[in-house]
């Protein structure tokens, strides 16, 4: 395999200095995790963002990192409250609450919502469908979707596709088959992360077997019918479909497959029919084509929070940190 890609790293050095410009306050829950504390320690280090770590502090903290033990926070009445007005239609009491909210995946997420950390990342040893949860029931969706969806944005070896080399790719981990009103959720949300992480207008092409009609198929009339939510919803994104991979991406064969669309052969940002097909495109575009495939991040959350594989090393928990703070940017 040819080795990473030039875009890559332009694209992480930009963040970098991006982040380091706004100093986001990110909350890690898994703070006694010797990868978090390493992460952690070199973000407060170069002055990336302002890490808050939960769990006892060391007796050997590194400087610049911040410590809080939920249980005796003297914000946890407060989480509590908020959890409690949040979950107690589902039944939820207020010594439930209060339980709950000393939980450090809570109490993170908690954070977050109640806007005293600018984003949370955990998942170093919980597992997905925890992290996952505690941000849904602590956070929430975000009003112009009401879907959590993932995006992987992928570095290519050639700087003249996308932007710059960059696009991305959604849902590759998250929504296993998504219906049209949630596939038009998934490319409102990754224009949404695409304009704000890639620093460029969102030009997004909506994936099928089929290119304007050229297939007849239900799995291509979802992918129509979710063109047509798109546009009602949000009239001011560039978007299209249904396109072939092809079409999506080669301006000559965008310019013969559909003429006069205006992402056929420029796209930078890929809504894939479902995770299989979206999984598969990543993978073989990382491992066959070179490319470095950055992330998944969550999308559709009210507030930005990350899920980390259980497997992740520090340079991980250290750039998915650089991401969460930059999701918390207004678009």
């Amino acid at each position: 395999m040819a080795g990473t890609p030039e875009s890559a790293a332009r694209f992480m050095a930009g963040l970098l200095d991006r982040a380091r410009a706004r100093k986001k306050t990110i909350i890690f829950p898994e703070g006694s995790d010797p990868r978090v504390l390493d992460a952690a320690a070199r973000l407060a280090r170069d002055g990336v963002v302002k890490p808050v770590l939960l769990g006892a502090k060391p007796a050997d903290a590194p400087p610049g990192v911040t410590f809080v033990d939920p249980a005796h926070a003297p914000a946890l009445e407060k989480y509590a409250a908020l959890y409690y007005e949040r979950r107690r239609a589902k039944g939820v009491t207020q010594i439930e609450a209060v339980e709950i909210a000393r939980r450090p995946l809570y109490f993170a997420a908690l954070m977050v919502h109640a806007g005293d950390a600018d984003g949370s990342v955990g998942g170093a040893a919980n597992t997905t469908a925890e992290t996952v949860r505690a941000a849904l029931h602590c956070i929430g969706t975000d009003p112009r979707v009401r879907l959590v969806s993932s995006v992987f944005l992928m570095a290519l070896q050639d700087l003249a596709q996308g932007h710059n080399g960059l696009m991305a790719f959604a849902d590759c981990a998250v929504v296993v088959d998504p219906n049209p009103v949630e596939l038009a959720e998934i490319a409102i949300a990754t224009a949404q992360t695409a304009r704000v992480l890639l620093g460029t207008e969102p030009i997004v092409a909506l994936l099928s077997f089929s290119t304007k009609g050229s297939g007849k198929h239900p799995q291509v009339d979802a992918v129509v019918e979710a063109l047509k939510i798109v546009r009602a919803r949000a009239p001011e994104i560039i978007i299209d479909g249904e396109l072939q991979a092809d079409a999506a991406v080669s301006a000559l064969v965008g310019k013969s497959k559909a003429p006069g669309s205006s992402v056929a052969g420029r796209a930078n940002t890929l809504v894939f029919p479902n995770l299989a097909a979206a999984n598969i495109a990543y993978k073989l575009l990382e491992r066959l084509g070179g490319a470095a495939a950055i992330g998944p991040f969550l999308q559709g959350l009210a507030k930005p929070a990350n899920d980390l594989s259980r497997g992740c090393s520090a340079d991980d928990i250290y750039r998915v940190a650089v991401v969460t703070a930059l999701q918390s940017e207004p678009v």
